[in-house]
């Protein structure tokens, strides 16, 4: 397995690009980054259980990874308002319901699964899992 800190920082920067993106006004909107950022909130919340030696089965919904996620760690449910927030971006997006999204989805989103990233990255390393 790659080092989790390699990993981690791809990470940041990953973050750093998206922030910079949608500072500048340079994405076509929300529809555009979503399915990167969900991607990333599904990679990190696999990479926290991997680093914890718990394997989460290869899923595409959000929601399954989440509950794979926390399963028997009821402290993780710590960014579980976080990962809500990034389905409900989907499914107002999927129903064409832009209208129900607040303003700046496109950073609000960035905004999120930085959050998510830096709980899941400070965990680590109170955890000492980070060499």
């Amino acid at each position: 397995m790659e080092n989790i800190v390699d990993r981690l920082d791809e990470f940041q920067d990953q973050i750093d690009e998206l922030l910079g993106l949608v500072s500048d006004d340079k994405t076509s909107g929300l529809a555009e980054i979503l399915p990167t950022i969900s991607e990333m909130v599904t990679s990190l919340l696999t990479l926290y259980s991997q680093a914890h030696n718990k394997e989460i089965k290869a899923e595409t919904d959000l929601l399954l990874v989440f509950k794979a996620f926390v399963k028997g760690d009821p402290s993780l449910n710590a960014v579980r308002d976080n990962v809500r927030e990034i389905v409900y971006y989907q499914n107002c997006l999927a129903e064409n319901r832009e209208d129900a999204l607040p303003s700046n989805p496109e950073r609000m989103a960035v905004r999120t699964v930085q959050h998510i990233y830096f709980y899941l990255r400070s965990r680590l390393e109170q955890e000492e899992l980070l060499d």
